[in-house]
């Protein structure tokens, strides 16, 4: 299954923690397509260092559930620890499509549900799949950011 994955990181060595929760995603997750790096301001909790952000097109045979529980162990191998919402962490792994499934459960909701609020998903998933629809909305990636305030993110490093 095709699947976008959301990296955050604004905690101890940003660039490395990505580089490492990308490498730990093998395990599971053949990476297709990734974006560059962004470095964005923080959503919800604005006193906190800046994030490194980056999307990454992958394909899985786990299901959605599966999917969510390994990138919440991936976390947790690489030390994150439980804070207040939205507040500081050394690396954060949203799923945030898995092709076109709509869900809501307690656990995990797809698409994800802010990702068509925060520009600093929607600016790299744009780099990598403009003209991807968003089950439900009725708009691809690219009709979804236009009109959206993205002086917040700025590009950091070129895809590789």
């Amino acid at each position: 299954m095709i699947t976008y994955i959301a990296l955050g990181t604004n905690l101890g060595n940003r660039s490395e923690n990505l580089a490492r929760a990308r490498e730990s995603l093998a395990e599971h997750v053949r990476i297709v397509k990734s974006s560059s790096i962004y470095e964005t301001i923080p959503w919800g909790v604005a006193d906190q260092p800046l994030f490194l952000n980056q999307v990454i097109e992958g394909e899985t045979e786990l299901n959605a559930l599966e999917l969510l529980r390994f990138l919440k162990q991936i976390e947790q191998e690489m030390g994150r620890k439980e804070s207040i919402r939205y507040g500081p962490r050394l690396i954060d792994l949203d799923v945030l499509l898995y092709g076109d499934l709509q869900m809501q459960t307690p656990e995990l909701t797809i698409p994800h549900i802010r990702m068509t609020e925060r520009a600093f998903v929607l600016v790299p998933l744009d780099e990598i799949a403009p003209h991807l629809d968003i089950p439900g909305t009725g708009m691809n990636v690219e009709e979804t950011l236009a009109g959206m305030d993205i002086t917040s993110v700025c590009r950091l490093e070129e895809k590789s």
